[in-house]
């Protein structure tokens, strides 16, 4: 089973040391995000930074702990899949075009997030932490 990796779920784990951060390192498997989550990042580092009361050397420690449990997924890998992933999502929210397109590039796939919207959609399964939570334990 491959477990995409919505921003939010990421950020969340940089933020705040909480449950989404402790299944995420321990869990033993490898997760996906598309490749574009890492310019979000870069754009929102000083506020993720900021709410998560890391230093720089800290914050840099802790994504480099989180980034080798993830296969990061280039963007041309996600192209084919595109136009089926705006389909599902185009009603829900097209912000989630990437993640749901990355579920589609790689069979056996679902999508962590805690976006309730994304739920309404019944191609992809989409679970949220408490729901990963017991898959994983």
């Amino acid at each position: 089973m491959n477990i995409v990796l919505d921003s939010n779920i990421l950020f969340s784990a940089l933020i705040k040391d909480s449950l989404t951060r402790r299944l995420i390192l321990k869990y033993e498997g490898t997760f996906l995000f598309p490749s574009f989550i890492l310019e979000e990042l870069e754009k929102h580092k000083d506020e993720l930074m900021e709410k998560s009361g890391l230093n720089n050397r800290e914050f840099s420690q802790l994504l480099h702990l989180i980034i080798k449990k993830v296969l990061i997924v280039p963007s041309n890998r996600l192209n084919s899949h595109r136009n089926e992933a705006v389909k599902i999502v185009k009603d829900i929210d097209i912000d989630d075009v990437l993640f749901i397109a990355c579920a589609l590039a790689y069979s056996n796939s679902i999508v962590w997030s805690d976006d309730k919207k994304l739920k309404k959609q019944t191609r992809i399964k989409v679970l949220n932490t408490a729901e990963i939570r017991k898959l994983l334990e």
